[in-house]
């Protein structure tokens, strides 16, 4: 049972980080005079989501393998319905210049290219695994899959939303690959992939300057002020940080501290400590992801248990390199600690689908077996394998 334990440590782990972190970083900006909020709303938005994601996290880590993947053509069609409907006015809303979201109640809205995401996952997934002893054949890899994709990576295009964009090239990227595909397709579609990537950063001014930011940001102080006061913060945090609460960046410097850039506040208050706790927690979970896919023997658990770990970590790199200046800022959150409820509920149940396939590995299931289930798998009535 220990990638089960892991799994569950990491979760609670990253979780309580993350709802610690989003009260202290979002509770400055609502102190401010000009501020129409209190000081804890968003840790109250946050919250709520946490609090349904761990709903959702029971129910997808107990729900049979087979009914996941039964539901999975359904999750797609859903999703390209709210791809298309975030884009239609008055239904979709406008938050800094993305039309990404669809208005909940006063003060929620909803993501709908987060749940595409998971949606195209466990879809491709189920399709590559039904068709593992034919992936050589490039119809059978094309279609219907990358046409798919592309579907909805256009409809995110004219959101715009390049971050989700960038987040999903990993997801299918990391489905072809422990799907077993060819290494020529691969390839094929990576180079694609990254040519698409390059001709959208070129193509807008503003993702060309990130570009430029990166490459050099004391030349451009007014199109790096995101990355040098993130930096200013981090370098301030030094080894043991300045403690909770205590960050200054936040404090009207450090734009989206308490979302895109909620690792600078991370390292400012708690240090390289605190920061370097959570890059092993990341990579811990890199290590229990892939622990789960060479124990499982369920083909689509292996498939979906890999593109689960590659995802959530590939996003995770993808923030914290931009905040230390090692990539161009492309808005991606940092998973299970940025503020966005969408994001946090979506990555909840994706952690409730990696404990899933642990307690369904076969020397899981044998130690159920044998001893029984232990104190926590009754609790949660986790006690037997599907």
């Amino acid at each position: 049972m220990t990638s089960l334990h892991l799994v569950i440590a990491i979760f609670l782990l990253l979780l309580a980080i993350g709802l610690t972190m989003v009260l202290s970083a979002s509770s400055a900006m609502a102190l401010k005079p000009t501020s129409t909020t209190t000081a804890f709303a968003d840790f109250q938005k946050q919250s709520i989501f946490a609090a349904i994601g761990l709903v959702a996290f029971y129910f997808v880590a107990k729900l049979p393998v087979k009914v996941i993947r039964a539901w999975s053509t359904a999750m797609v069609m859903t999703s390209l319905v709210m791809l298309v409907a975030v884009l239609v006015p008055g239904i979709g809303l406008n938050i800094n210049g993305a039309q990404s979201w669809i208005g909940i109640s006063k003060g929620l809205s909803f993501q709908p290219s987060e749940v595409a995401k998971l949606s195209l996952l466990l879809w491709s997934a189920h399709v590559f695994a039904a068709r593992r002893s034919t992936l050589g054949n490039f119809k059978q890899l094309f279609f219907p899959v990358i046409p798919v994709t592309l579907l909805m990576g256009g409809l995110i295009v004219l959101q715009p939303d390049v971050g989700t964009l960038v987040t999903m090239a990993i997801v299918i990227a990391a489905v072809l690959w422990f799907a077993g595909a060819q290494l020529r397709w691969f390839i094929s579609a990576a180079v694609l992939g990254l040519g698409g990537l390059a001709y959208l950063s070129f193509s807008a001014e503003y993702r060309l300057n990130r570009i430029r930011a990166l490459i050099d940001p004391t030349e451009y102080p007014k199109i790096s002020y995101q990355l040098l006061q993130g930096l200013y913060g981090m370098g301030r945090g030094s080894w043991f940080g300045v403690g909770l609460g205590e960050s200054r960046a936040k404090w009207s410097w450090l734009p989206y501290a308490n979302s895109d850039f909620i690792f600078a506040v991370i390292g400012e208050e708690l240090g390289l400590i605190g920061a370097g706790l959570v890059i092993a927690l990341f990579a811990l979970l890199a290590y229990t992801g892939m622990r789960i896919v060479r124990r499982s023997v369920d083909p689509f658990s292996k498939i979906a248990a890999g593109a689960c770990t590659v995802w959530l970590v590939g996003q995770a790199s993808i923030n914290i390199g931009y905040v230390v200046g090692a990539l161009p800022t492309t808005g991606l959150t940092l998973p299970m600690i940025s503020s966005g409820g969408t994001s946090l509920l979506v990555t909840m149940a994706v952690f409730g689908l990696l404990a899933n396939f642990a307690r369904n590995e076969p020397a899981a299931a044998a130690a159920l077996r044998e001893n029984g289930p232990g104190r926590m798998a009754r609790w949660l009535g986790w006690g037997t394998r599907q």
